[in-house]
C-alpha cells in the first residue's frame, strides 16, 4: 500500500530545515524552537496534519506559518512537479531563511512575508489544500472562503486540530484531537 505521506517525510528530512546547532535533535518527537517564538512542530504532529491535507499530486497548496520551510518542502514534495505550493511567514527573518532552506533543498515552492492583516491569499486562490501551523484561536472562515471546490484545510482551532472539507458547496468540519500551537497572528 502506498503511504505519500511517509514517503514525503523519509524524502524531505527535518534537519535540513533546523538551525545547525539543533539538528542533532531533528528527529525528536518533539517541537525545537527556530526562533522569533517560532517552533518546527513535532514531526509526528506534522505528519498527522499532513494525512488529514491529503495533498495530491497537481495540488494547489497554502501553508500558513512556513517558519523554517519544512512543512513547505514537504507539501512541494506532495503536490509534485505539477502542483504549486506557496508558504506564508510572518517574521521577515524566517521568510528568508525558509527560502534559503527551499533553495538549498531544491525546492520549488514560494514563500513569501504574510500580508498584516490579511489571513491567508486570497488575490491567488482559490486553494486545494491549505495548512495552518498556527493556532487560529476562533474558525478561520477567511481561509475557507478560500478553498477550492472539493478543497481541505487542517489548521488548530482553539486547541482542536480541525479538518474542513468543501465538497460540493458544502463545509463540513471534524475535530481530530488537541494540539499546542503558537498563536496565529
Amino acid at each position: 500500500m502506498e503511504d505519500r505521506t511517509g514517503d514525503a517525510l523519509s524524502a524531505v528530512p527535518r534537519a535540513a530545515f533546523l538551525h545547525a546547532s539543533d539538528r542533532w535533535r531533528a528527529d525528536a518527537d518533539g517541537p525545537i524552537p527556530i526562533g522569533h517564538g517560532q517552533t518546527s512542530s513535532q514531526p509526528r504532529t506534522v505528519e498527522a496534519m499532513l494525512r488529514l491535507l491529503e495533498v495530491r499530486p497537481g495540488d494547489r497548496v497554502l501553508d500558513i506559518g512556513s517558519g523554517s520551510g519544512w512543512t513547505t518542502a514537504l507539501l512541494a514534495w506532495l503536490a509534485g512537479p505539477t502542483g504549486a505550493v506557496l508558504g506564508l511567514e510572518i517574521e521577515p527573518e524566517l521568510v528568508q531563511w525558509g527560502r534559503e532552506n527551499l533553495a538549498r533543498a531544491g525546492c520549488a515552492a514560494t514563500i513569501r512575508e504574510a500580508r498584516p492583516g490579511v489571513l491567508g491569499a486570497p488575490d491567488d486562490g482559490p486553494w486545494d489544500r491549505i495548512l495552518v501551523s498556527a493556532d487560529a484561536g476562533r474558525f478561520p472562515q477567511a481561509l475557507v472562503d478560500q478553498l477550492a471546490a472539493d478543497g481541505r484545510l487542517v489548521a488548530p482551532v482553539a486547541g482542536w486540530l480541525t479538518l474542513v472539507e468543501r465538497t460540493g458547496g458544502q463545509v463540513r468540519t471534524s475535530e481530530h484531537g488537541p494540539y499546542r500551537f503558537v498563536p496565529l497572528r
